[in-house]
């Protein structure tokens, strides 16, 4: 049953299957349900509860009949046979509607990720692709998902052309635009479940079609989509018709047909009666009366019949009969004739055919739509239901929003972006098609009376459930009136449908028999999942990475070929040093060292904590927060702060800078940005909950770049032009909006190096653009990136205390020399009352001090101890304090370290020892600030 020269299959390569025991071949880019077809194999399957045969009656997700059992190269229990994509060795059998779980264990691996965009599309339509290309031309961020292999919906089974080309060209040529950094293309990935704020869940099926590497790689991914806005683009599914004998094999709907035809290269029949009350099963009509199939009659049950298209049947010879139904289908395992009969009663007669093309007319796939609480509304014109309202953040384009051409799929998609401000009407020129334009409105035929009222009745309206139109007359004359009633009486559109091809039909029975109308019956609930999705799937893998996941900035992908070396901060990866050819760590770090003392350096400091804290009482929140005031601070400075807990030990610092009088962004240590914020929550909830604040971590949302060193204003000022980097107008601890590389920035005159510095904070997605600007506007001056290791050595240099590091939940900001950061004028904040405590000021209190080694090349280990004797005697022997960090400084030209110390204030310039293996090493006593102590080349 193939056509020479058609469909978009691969000819040139053959892949062997097996179904139900039998051999067979199909090509690279068939499905099963096509490659059976091409074999010319109907039955494929038998029904649940009357055990009828079944055959393949779509060509996608919407097939309710053709379930089969996948056994190799993977296993799958049950899946749609339009759904398999065919793979050389493949091995599956016809289901009787239920699938079993293999006997074997499923090697297959199941995981998960999350992903972030500006613009989700789901769909790879006329209308998604459109949409997709112009959100990209603007720069946004985008994900696009599609459930088929190769994107193009409704074009790949059309001969329509798009811009003087097929519509299967056309669409590879705008998913080549999409390759790029910003923009995620993901095929064989289904929507299947909207949910609040831009959620979205996805399934993709990622090797599944594939035998070599083998089935143990195999597996399936469930992404986990936030996006700002989605535009669904779905499409739209043909709907059956519900007459006596619906469910043979053989009866296909006319649009799946048409996709045979022209995305496989198969013919499904060579004989064919085409039942319709819709325009667009003439198309499938006659483009398979085209390709050598005999269409022996288009029944049409409307009362009149499109002009053009009856004279262009008659062209073929076709004869059509408007106002004529098929009451039923003859034969036993396969279609062999039909009956006609006039719509309003008569005889009827008999028709000889193969296969039975059948159109209700689409049903625009608004289950995701609706899924987010879209409304929706009747359409006398399609006889369907369509979006009848707005989503916040969501649009519904193309067929999805019951728009069924592509020239106007594509105008939908086109202005669905423009709507949602990504590009101009102008920026997204549409391309040319030809529109097929719609000549009379689709009919409203629920079901066509039995051809034996005394029979079994075997007109089936859910061809899963076995549920037919005497199965729901029971249950409305069982006094049932509701559709959610009658379905869980019938379990219509209960199965794995979900009551795609049968929710409509399902509802315009019901309708008849109460006596109603469709549009006040309404629809049952559209639920997740749309497609079934395996349980293996939902729970995914828990270890490695997806147990305790890695974090990576959005710069990392250049440190990696840069060729840093990371070590793990929490979840992060940082880099820590950038090895030269032939550097070890020590000449790396003394290396980047020295560039930021003297010259400019940059590093990635995205994984700094980061907290939005806005209200109309924030100010007040933050004073109770920090010892230090908060509430004087003026819009556009930043101060730096201390957080203590109740004890009045050092809980975190960091910096707090004023947006707007009820805004504030508050900055953490890495490590401690998620007990922040759960700390900052739980007083905020439990003890002061009339304050009126809101706390959001942004930390993902920022890139953030230290740049730093005595050049670091020259380089800010060249990709900053319109920015005022002067002393006087841009002094220590303000912050700037600007403008770096076209990107819009928010620049901070913060410094934890000692030196002249600046923060540069920029939307994530913009960090490699402004990042690669940095460097280059620092060429001259030899800027060089500096890692985690050269930071630390430049903020001990200058006494900083790094928070978990410095300290170990025993120390006072005190105890850090850092009395000028506790406020005496608040009445209160978190850890006050502790102050006053004996404990808390005794004068032999553990205190923060700097160490010199007499030896200037001794390694200080970290962690080591201090003691006041020249010779260790036998123990034990009492221990002062301990090293808390310890390197080597190129500017010092000397080893150095900071370390707690009993009373070490009051023994500055006092000499210690530290035990290093079996040595004593003389260490000075000195204040923490070993370089630069009055600031001034921090001050610039």
């Amino acid at each position: 049953m193939r056509i020479p020269a058609r469909g978009l299959v691969d000819r040139s390569a053959a892949l062997r299957f097996t179904f139900d025991g039998t051999d067979y071949t199909g090509h690279p880019g068939d499905t099963l349900a096509s490659a059976l077809l091409a074999n010319g194999v109907h039955c494929v399957a038998t029904s649940i509860a009357h055990g009828r045969p079944r055959g393949i009656m779509s060509a996608g997700v919407e097939e309710a009949s053709a379930l089969v059992g996948v056994r190799r190269p993977y296993q799958e229990p049950m899946r749609q046979a339009t759904a398999v994509e065919l793979c050389d060795g493949l091995v599956a059998n016809g289901l009787a509607g239920r699938g079993a779980l293999p006997p074997s264990p499923d090697l297959a691996r199941y995981d998960a990720k999350h992903a972030h965009c500006d613009l989700l599309v789901i769909g790879a339509g006329p209308a998604g692709l459109l949409a997709a290309q112009a959100a990209t031309l603007s720069g946004a961020r985008v994900i696009l998902v599609d459930d088929q292999a190769v994107p193009g919906g409704s074009l790949l089974g059309s001969p329509e052309s798009v811009d003087g080309r097929t519509g299967a060209d056309w669409a590879r040529s705008v998913v080549d635009d999409l390759a790029g950094p910003g923009t995620t293309v993901l095929t064989r990935t289904t929507a299947f479940g909207c949910y609040d704020d831009g959620f979205t869940l996805a399934v993709q099926r990622r090797t599944d079609h594939l035998t070599d590497p083998p089935p143990s790689v195999a597996r399936h991914r469930v992404w986990r989509i936030r996006a700002s806005t989605t535009i669904v683009a779905t499409g739209a599914h043909e709907r059956p018709l519900v007459f006596t004998g619906n469910d043979r094999p053989g009866v296909l709907l006319a649009g799946a047909a048409r996709t045979y035809l022209h995305r496989y290269g198969v013919r499904a029949g060579d004989r064919a009666v085409v039942f319709t009350i819709d325009d667009s099963a003439y198309a499938a009509a006659l483009e398979l009366a085209d390709a050598g199939m005999r269409i022996s009659v288009i029944v049409d049950g409307r009362p009149a019949v499109p002009r053009s298209l009856a004279l262009a049947c008659a062209a073929r010879g076709i004869d059509v009969r408007a106002e004529h139904v098929v009451t039923e289908t003859l034969g036993a395992d396969r279609v062999t004739g039909v009956r006609i009969a006039p719509g309003a009663g008569g005889g009827a007669t008999e028709q000889d055919c193969d296969l039975v093309l059948v159109s209700g007319g689409w049903t625009p796939v608004v289950n995701l739509f609706s899924q987010a609480r879209g409304p929706l509304a009747y359409s006398d014109e399609l006889g369907a239901f369509v979006p009848g309202g707005t989503v916040p953040g969501m649009r519904v384009a193309g067929s999805a929003a019951g728009v069924l051409e592509t020239g106007e799929c594509l105008l939908a998609g086109r202005d669905a972006a423009v709507d949602l401000g990504f590009c101009s009407a102008a920026d997204a020129a549409l391309p040319d098609s030809a529109p097929i334009r719609r000549e009379l409105p689709t009919g409203e035929l629920w079901s066509v009376p039995a051809a034996d009222p005394a029979g079994p009745d075997t007109r089936y309206v859910d061809l899963q459930r076995d549920a037919t139109v005497s199965d729901i007359l029971r249950a409305t004359g069982a006094g049932l009136r509701s559709v959610e009633h009658v379905k869980r009486y019938t379990t219509i559109g209960t199965a794995h449908d979900q009551g795609r091809t049968s929710g409509v039909p399902a509802s315009g029975v019901i309708a008849e028999a109460l006596g109603g109308h469709l549009a006040d019956t309404g629809t049952t609930t559209f639920r997740p999942p749309y497609v079934p999705v395996s349980f293996a799937a939902l729970a995914g893998r828990d270890r490695g990475e997806l147990h305790d996941p890695v974090r990576v900035t959005a710069l990392h992908s250049w440190h990696v070929a840069a060729g840093a070396e990371f070590e793990d901060v929490g979840q992060w990866k940082r880099p820590w040093y950038y090895p030269a050819d032939g550097e070890d760590m020590a000449a790396a770090v003394r290396r980047e060292c020295v560039a930021a003392r003297t010259g400019v350096a940059l590093m990635d400091g995205s994984t700094l904590g980061k907290i939005d804290v806005v209200g109309p009482d924030a100010a007040a929140f933050l004073n109770l927060v920090y010892t230090n005031m908060m509430a004087t601070l003026k819009v556009g400075f930043v101060r730096y702060g201390v957080m203590c807990g109740i004890d009045g030990m050092v809980l975190d610092d960091g910096t707090v800078a004023r947006i707007a009088e009820d805004r504030f962004l508050i900055t953490t240590t890495t490590g401690n940005a998620a007990m922040v914020l759960e700390w900052l929550e739980e007083w905020l909830q439990t003890e002061w909950p009339h304050l009126r604040v809101t706390l959001t971590s942004v930390t993902e949302q920022w890139v953030t770049i230290p740049l730093a060193g005595p050049k670091s204003r020259d380089v800010l000022g060249a990709v900053a032009p319109g920015l005022d980097v002067s002393n006087e107008a841009f002094g220590f601890m303000t912050w700037r909006d600007t403008t770096i590389a076209g990107v819009a920035a928010r620049v901070c005159r913060i410094s934890f190096s000692g030196e002249l510095a600046y923060e540069v904070n920029v939307c994530a997605w913009d960090g490699p653009v402004v990042w690669e600007a940095l460097l280059a506007a620092g060429e001259p001056y030899g800027i060089t990136p500096y890692g985690t290791e050269t930071m630390h050595v430049l903020r001990a240099e200058k006494g900083y205390p790094i928070i978990g590091q410095d300290t170990d939940g025993t120390v006072t900001p005190h105890d850090l020399g850092m009395a000028w950061a506790v406020s005496k004028k608040k009445p209160d904040f978190i850890g006050k009352r502790s102050f006053s405590r004996a404990e808390n000021v005794r004068p032999d209190r553990k205190q923060l001090v700097g160490l010199l080694p007499s030896d200037p090349s001794a390694e200080l280990p970290e962690g080591a101890h201090l003691v006041a004797v020249e010779q260790l005697p036998e123990p034990p022997v009492p221990m002062l304090g301990h090293i808390t960090s310890s390197y080597h400084s190129a500017a010092l030209g000397t080893t150095f370290a900071l370390a707690l110390v009993r009373g070490g204030r009051d023994r500055v310039g006092e000499t210690l020892r530290v035990p290093v293996g079996d040595r004593l090493v003389a260490v000075t006593v000195t204040e923490p600030v070993l370089y630069d102590k009055e600031g001034a080349r921090r001050d610039g």
